[in-house]
């Protein structure tokens, strides 16, 4: 629904103020990556259990995916600045309770607050940029609100290691209290007022359904050991737990007479190929993450920080490629931007497949590459469904990506370990018994050598996946609109 109060000039200032708290939530999604071991050893944990630690990271996850539609949607009939107030509120008190947390299970629970809160706020600042721009200048302001999101995997780290060495891992949590009012604040005095009330009923019992069901799936497919299998030990409980419930949420929809996303007026072709293409996105962005740290520190012998320093090569690409898509959408429409980039971003995994374990300029194309997917996938799902439902159908696009990206992580990751397993289950570890040194050392440099050969194979089969699964969201892209036509309207 279009802010009419709000002049052209302060539409800039509005979107800048949300996209600040769109990357604060980003910023605390990676912030615990590089001080989880100084995290657990406060916290009691044994060194050989770390998979205790293991709700930290579900616990976040669980908050951003299961609550998104459901807030999406009361964005939508009630307005996008209190949504976005009440975010930042739960946001600083789930803050709070971490950082005064002694043990895990509160920790959790303030951790999983802060996801509910974090994870709202970028469907909702998409939904905004509706709301402010017409959809021929959409595109651009969604690609500096992408770039804020992926800005946050490169930000978070540095900032989580930077905080943690001045003050210790619970100032992480601190400082976001004055972020978050400082954001309130900016958001109160840029945007306009939510004055006007959209139109219908909320669809309460099909949000708790739909969150519970993406809740046992972000259970069920996020693995802290994926060595040992493809899912947890409970995952195919959850997984088929969250099925039921799914099949419960879908039989409501057809009966309710309220719908999480009514879909009349919804242009449901370009619309799934939207979720589809996000979904296709997030898996490729997920492996990406997990398997180059992989690769860095076994088949390359890098630490934890070169593996990092060599991710960054992707990371910073992302946020340079959202920037570049959002300016090719608004110009071409979403489907060529959508397209090149999936292409690109083909082409980028083959190189890496076939040039491991030298991948850093690999690495960068295909940042750059799945970055430029970013805002035409996020301009396409807005301008597919009426005004009054953006929240609820941006909401929605980002959960396809998330779900992309644990079910992308679960199987490509999983799928490749089992692969090295087989291809070096008959290698002989070579022991200094009974031969010469000479021998030995031989027998030793020839069982490493085979061992590298695995490894390389077995990245060059997850990167080649990879490359599939782009030109799978390069097909999906094909359904997405074209060039807009361009309106009077501002």
């Amino acid at each position: 629904m279009r802010s009419p109060d709000l002049p052209a000039p302060r539409r800039g200032p509005a979107l800048t103020a949300a996209g600040a708290a769109v990357l604060l939530g980003s910023i605390d999604a990676y912030v615990l990556v590089s001080v989880l071991v100084d995290m657990i050893g406060d916290l009691d944990i044994p060194a050989n259990h770390l998979e205790r630690a293991t709700p930290l990271v579900t616990g976040y996850l669980l908050g951003y995916i299961a609550g998104m539609p459901l807030l999406g949607r009361v964005s939508d009939r009630f307005g996008r600045r209190i949504v976005i107030h009440v975010c930042l509120a739960a946001f600083a008190i789930g803050s709070v309770i971490s950082a005064v947390s002694l043990d895990l299970a509160p920790l959790v629970a303030g951790r999983a607050l802060q996801g509910l809160a974090g994870g709202a706020l970028l469907p909702v600042t998409m939904a905004l940029a509706a709301d402010l721009f017409a959809a021929e200048r959409r595109a651009v302001v969604l690609g500096w609100i992408g770039a804020a999101q992926e800005l946050g995997a490169v930000l978070g780290p540095l900032a989580g290691a930077g905080i943690a060495a001045v003050v210790g891992w619970r100032g992480i949590f601190w400082i976001n209290v004055p972020l978050a009012v400082l954001a309130a604040l900016a958001v109160h005095f840029a945007l306009p007022r939510d004055t006007a009330r959209r139109e219908g009923r909320i669809d309460f019992l099909g949000g708790a359904l739909l969150a519970v069901a993406l809740g046992l799936f972000t259970i069920g497919l996020y693995n802290p050991e994926p060595e040992d299998a493809v899912l947890p030990p409970w995952g195919p409980v959850a997984i088929v737990a969250g099925a039921v419930v799914l099949a419960l949420f879908v039989l409501q929809q057809r009966r309710s007479a309220v719908r999480l996303l009514e879909p009349d007026g919804v242009k449901w072709r370009p619309y799934a190929a939207v979720l589809a293409a996000s979904a296709a996105a997030g898996a490729v962005l997920m492996v990406t993450l997990v398997d180059t740290q992989l690769l860095a520190q076994t088949l390359l012998g890098l630490d934890s920080a070169g593996g990092a320093l060599l991710l960054m090569w992707f990371l910073v690409g992302l946020p340079l490629g959202a920037v570049a898509g959002g300016a090719l959408a608004s110009r071409y429409g979403e489907r060529v931007p959508a397209l090149a980039g999936f292409a690109t971003a083909a082409l980028a995994y083959v190189w890496i497949a076939d040039a491991v374990p030298h991948i850093a300029l690999g690495l960068g194309l295909a940042g750059a590459a799945l970055g430029l997917t970013v805002a035409p996938l996020s301009s396409a799902a807005l301008r597919v469904v009426p005004e009054d439902r953006h929240g609820t159908a941006a909401a929605l696009a980002v959960v396809a990506r998330m779900m992309g990206m644990l079910i992308g992580v679960a199987a490509l990751t999983s799928w490749s370990l089992h692969r090295f397993q087989e291809s070096t289950a008959d290698l002989d570890t070579p022991l200094p018994f009974g031969i010469s040194e000479s021998v030995f050392l031989s027998r030793q440099e020839a069982y490493l050598e085979a061992i590298d050969r695995a490894l390389a194979a077995q990245y060059a089969d997850v990167f080649t996946a990879a490359a599939f699964i782009c030109l799978a969201g390069a097909v999906a892209s094909a359904a997405l609109p074209g060039r807009v036509r361009v309106t009077s309207a501002v």
